[in-house]
């Protein structure tokens, strides 16, 4: 005998009925089968709102109700001829005219009680099961409808089910006895209590009619055909990776549907458990996918975590106080009192000192539980002995579950390192001793980036997304996007990165795409965009609230600058090409290391120095192993390393300006670098990170411009002051050139002071001939006292500053 089982959502349609009657037509040419079907899809959701509305007194429960009506005709009317159509419709008929009788009477007393609501929420099954009935004798297949309710007894508690098995056993054994038919369709859900009132097996019980009979009969096994192709790793709705599970234990797959899993109804494995009746979840849609297996052993699940799941619908009740340690019994009489009011506990967490528990309940029982406790103990609270009951609401429990867990070692610190590393703040932790669960309370609002976390950390190939939000597309910006795109691949099967930029803006637009902007179009895509706005995007990054993001800044804005202790303080990790942060007060550039550390997020700077050179990563490195600065000398403005390499005398000052400017050497506005205000503020950042407390007001500054040049309002004026003082320029030049020397714009840092101006450097100096825009830094240190340690190469230029800026992203998908 085969034991079936089909969903609503197999059900949602004639069409999807057909379906079904195939593969039901497939398993009648092995053996007889035994059919349980649901409701048609969502039909039981509304009638319990229907309920719930007739309860309120609105009217308008009654479209619901004949909307639902005229759907049930029309299936009646597409699966069966219309010579065999009267009696059916007879039935469906009779069906909703009870149905308008009790939402009549729940109107008129304005009440619902939990009798009604058992005998109204039965009425799907007993509909679909009757209709689907008619229709396979349309098809002349030897058929039988059976009423389950008057087989399957139980008693209700609160929406807790507990079977008389041993009458329903009984019932059952006798009634399949009795009855011939090579098709036995059963209604799912229904049941009766001990005196014969009817009732239901709760939210998913045909999965429990199927296993019930399937127990009673005593079957090899039983198969639920759902609309998946079996239990999942993850909710696949909220990981997409997820990926169907070819086998697993009972006991996994009770933990598993317990703690959220909607493929099964928890108390299905009860009756199949001590008979090691294998379960089978089918996909209607694709019959012929293996699915899952459910039985006694999951030899062919080799990994340690077999999935991840949640439940989303509970609030954290917490009771602590001096009061509580050492008394014996403390925790029978808590333990009790929820017992006697029928509060099911779902998680439970207690630290040694005995000073506090911590409990998880449904939602609609987390109030009823603090009145409870709270007057039973009403004297240890009057006496300030323990704490009335707190209540922790938006709040869920996310839970790894394994038969193998126990023998690994390692697994709760993995799960809980990759959930901090991610800003997911655990609440409350419970373990058994089992082993097979690892549960923890988190903010509900993390629950889709906590379980996609895991489901990377445990089940995908090694690999990380990181997910970026890109301020600033202009010259630096769209060639990172272009790397970016040229590198994709590159990046997944080398390094096992998935690059993902989900937001990007420049001064005027902003867009966003949950699922990544397409590189290939993201000009097209951000002219579509929302008008730009700094806290509207910060609140989108936020909201979306994904693991590994990154704020990418792009620009020289102060603006945008000041809002990196924004994003790092939600552990979202900066990497930025903008100097003006670390620049800043020491202050505040120290505030931003300390939010670093403190919220686990990343703040990258590479290119504030040097572009793309790994300068300050250098640095680092010496100071982190123990060696002492003593001194460093540099060339660090590509853009003035580019101007006096050009200036030779013939072509004027000005127009070498203009040339580096075209070729995106030197910022937007060009007096930041031939300031020197630029160099300043790179020697400074390589002063605090060797560990001196300086301000950029410290540095002593060398002009070789105009201080009318300098407080030019426009580039264009800037321009014509330039030209005017070309004598000066060329005067300069011929100085240097009847030396044989070049002119650098050197910056220095000795004895704990720093200055940047032009110098005159000979041929032998490492800074001669340093050719283009290059870079060059000497470190002097303890272990370089006399030859320095060199980093040289191109330090300006979109390309390099870009490629920069993707190395620094790089470095965090590797942490």
């Amino acid at each position: 005998m085969h034991i079936l089982k089909f969903g609503g959502s197999s059900l949602a349609s004639s069409e999807r009925i057909k379906l079904v009657a195939q593969t039901i037509k497939n398993h009648l040419e092995k053996d007889t089968v035994v059919c349980v079907f649901s409701a048609f899809g969502g039909v039981t959701n509304d009638l319990l709102l229907m309920a719930e509305m007739a309860a309120k007194e609105d009217e308008s429960y009654k479209e619901i109700l004949l909307k639902n009506e005229k759907r049930h005709f029309e299936v009646v009317k597409e699966l069966i001829p219309v010579t065999a159509q009267s009696a059916i419709l007879s039935k469906v008929k009779n069906q909703f005219n009870r149905l308008e009788t009790l939402y009549e009477g729940v109107f008129l007393l304005n009440e619902l009680s939990d009798k009604t609501k058992h005998v109204i929420s039965g009425f799907g099954e007993t509909l679909s099961s009757q209709i689907i009935s008619e229709y396979f004798k349309s098809l002349k297949i030897d058929s039988l409808w059976v009423d389950s309710s008057e087989l399957i007894v139980c008693k209700n508690l609160n929406e807790k089910v507990q079977v008389n098995y041993e009458r329903t056993n009984s019932n059952l054994k006798e009634f399949f006895k009795e009855k011939n038919a090579d098709l036995f369709i059963v209604p799912g859900f229904v049941a009766k209590n001990d005196l014969g009132v009817p009732s239901t097996l709760g939210r998913g019980g045909s999965d429990f009619t199927a296993a019930i009979i399937a127990g009673a009969l005593e079957v090899d096994k039983v198969l639920i055909y759902t609309d998946v192709n079996g239990m999942f790793t993850a909710n696949p709705s909220l990981v997409p990776q997820a990926y169907p599970l070819k086998e697993i234990s009972y006991e996994e797959a009770m933990e598993l549907s317990h703690f959220g899993a909607k493929v099964l109804y928890p108390p299905t494995l009860q009756p199949l458990l001590d008979k090691n009746i294998e379960i089978h979840i089918k996909n209607t849609f694709e019959p012929d996918n293996p699915g899952t297996l459910i039985s006694k052993s999951s030899k062919k699940n080799f990994r340690w975590v077999t999935g991840i799941t949640h439940i989303d619908s509970i609030k954290l009740l917490n009771i602590e106080g001096s009061g509580m340690v050492g008394i014996p019994g403390f925790s029978k009489r808590f333990f009790e009192i929820l017992f006697q009011e029928n509060i099911n506990v779902v998680l439970i967490t207690q630290a040694s000192s005995e000073h506090s528990i911590c409990i998880a309940v449904k939602d609609d029982e987390a109030y009823k539980a603090k009145e409870a406790l709270d007057e039973a103990f009403e004297v240890e609270i009057g006496y300030k002995k323990i704490k009335p009951v707190e209540i922790e609401e938006n709040v869920s429990i996310i839970a790894l579950v394994g038969d193998r867990m126990k023998s690994h070692h390692g697994l709760s610190g993995k799960m809980f390192s990759a959930l901090g590393n991610n800003n997911i703040n655990i609440r409350a932790i419970a373990q058994g001793s089992s082993e097979r669960n690892i549960s923890a309370v988190i903010a509900k609002k993390d629950v889709v980036k906590a379980l996609n976390t895991l489901h990377e950390q445990f089940f995908e190939v090694p690999s990380k997304e990181l997910n970026l939000f890109i301020t600033g597309v202009g010259n630096v910006g769209s060639k990172l996007l272009d790397q970016l795109k040229k590198q994709e691949k590159y990046l997944l099967d080398k390094l096992r990165l998935k690059v993902r930029v989900l937001g990007l803006s420049n001064s005027k637009q902003m867009v966003f795409d949950d699922n990544g902007i397409d590189l290939q179009n993201w000009k097209e895509a951000l002219s579509n965009g929302k008008r730009a706005d700094k806290q509207k995007f910060f609140d989108s990054v936020k909201e979306l609230n994904l693991r590994n993001s990154i704020f990418v800044d792009n620009t020289a804005s102060p603006d945008i600058s000041g809002w990196y202790k924004n994003y790092l303080a939600n552990s979202i990790s900066v990497v930025t090409c903008n100097k003006i942060a670390c620049a800043d007060a020491f202050e505040n550039y120290q505030n931003l290391q300390d939010l670093t550390r403190e919220y686990g997020a990343s703040f990258l700077y590479e290119t504030n120095v040097g572009a793309g050179l790994p300068i300050i990563d250098t640095l680092q490195n010496l100071v982190a192993s123990g060696d002492r600065i003593t001194k460093i000398q540099a060339v660090l403005s590509g853009s003035l390393n580019f101007v006096f390499n050009s200036y030779n005398g013939s072509e004027p000052f000005y127009k070498v300006v203009e040339t580096a400017m075209k070729e995106g050497f030197t910022e937007p506005d060009p007096k930041i670098d031939l300031s020197g205000v630029d160099v300043a503020r790179k020697i400074l950042i390589l002063a605090r990170e060797s560990g001196l407390q300086l301000e950029l007001d410290d540095i002593e500054r060398e002009d070789f411009l105009s201080e009318e040049s300098l407080n030019s309002e426009s580039n264009a004026k800037f321009f014509e002051l330039l030209k005017q003082d070309e004598e000066n320029f060329k005067k300069m030049y011929d100085q240097v050139d009847a030396n044989n020397a070049e002119l650098k714009y050197v910056a220095q840092l000795e004895d704990g002071k720093a200055k940047v101006g032009l110098q005159e450097v000979g041929a032998q100096h490492p800074f001669a001939n340093l050719s283009g825009s290059d870079n060059i830094v000497l470190f002097f240190t303890e272990r370089y006292p006399e030859q320095p340690l060199i980093v040289k190469g191109a330090g300006a230029g979109a390309e390099v500053t870009a490629s920069g800026i993707f190395a620094d992203i790089i470095r965090i998908g590797k942490k």
